[in-house]
């Protein structure tokens, strides 16, 4: 991509999604995801209804009457986004590929995670890791992302999320939260995603699209697979075919749904022909 050409994407998908992170995610991000530990803040006097677990006892011996030490959330938080970019996010039959959900999506987050002063950082997997953004801090940082978001192009169509995982959590040795961008066409994570999911908080976000649930009846048609490249002929007027393939799309997702719901892995799908901004408030409010 030329780039002038990539400016002006960056530009334009800076200027919507750095306004939801302002306008609509600004107190729900922050509530939603909190860091994880606890910082000592001050000493003050015992006060009725305080728990006695607090009271700290040497200054509480100095002084002749009960303190209490005070804590506050300790607020500042890795954030990692792990981003499949594998041949199948080059799919899409509305408006939009799925891959620029993928792109809109990881900007806002990244963007809501700047204005709490977190750091971000970013995976980009296929069947290998494709490259690694450390995590930091700054708006700098985050159009680079949002460059490499845009314009990346991995050397593999296929898809190991198992490995993007292991990468990921033996990359990242602070606690973190994790946010998985996919749609999830791959199996066998599970295991990889409970031991991520142990020391860091991982999100996962599903995104697919209409096709992939369901087939139009619209004759003999030609289907290729993204990652592999097969090519099949589809003859989409044969009812029990439509059925069968609505049917698999059905199986799979519940079987999604049970790993994640295994691992205690929070999971939001969208479409690549919903409002991403609802997905996103439901996973906010979810949290919170």
């Amino acid at each position: 991509m030329e780039t002038s050409e990539l400016i002006k994407k960056v530009r334009k998908i800076e200027i919507k999604t750095r306004g939801l992170s302002n306008n609509i995610f600004a107190g729900e991000y922050h509530s939603a995801f909190k860091g994880r530990g606890m910082t000592f803040a001050e000493v003050r006097e015992y006060q009725y209804g305080d728990d006695i677990r607090s009271v700290d006892w040497n200054v509480t011996a100095r002084f002749g009457h009960p303190y209490i030490k005070v804590f506050e959330e300790e607020r500042e938080l890795t954030v990692v986004l792990l981003i499949d970019v594998s041949g199948s996010r080059e799919f899409g039959t509305v408006t939009q590929l799925k891959k620029d959900i993928f792109t809109e999506v990881a900007a806002t987050l990244a963007f809501s995670t700047i204005q709490n002063n977190d750091k971000i950082g970013v995976i980009f997997f296929s069947d290998k890791i494709e490259k690694f953004i450390p995590p930091k801090k700054g708006k700098k940082h985050v159009l680079h992302i949002i460059r490499e978001l845009i314009d990346f192009r991995p050397e593999s169509n296929k898809t190991d999320i198992a490995g993007a995982l292991r990468y990921f959590t033996n990359a990242i040795k602070k606690s973190s939260t994790a946010f998985i961008i996919s749609d999830f066409i791959d199996k066998n994570f599970e295991r990889d995603l409970t031991i991520a999911n142990r020391k860091h908080d991982v999100v996962a976000l599903q995104v697919f699209d209409i096709r992939e649930t369901e087939l139009p009846n619209v004759g003999l048609v030609k289907l290729k697979d993204a990652e592999s490249g097969e090519r099949i002929w589809v003859d989409t007027s044969d009812k029990r075919l439509r059925t069968t393939y609505k049917h698999a799309w059905g199986e799979r997702q519940l079987d999604l749904q049970k790993s994640f719901t295994k691992s205690g892995v929070d999971l939001v799908t969208m479409s690549t022909s919903d409002d991403y901004v609802r997905a996103l408030m439901k996973l906010f409010k979810m949290r919170a």
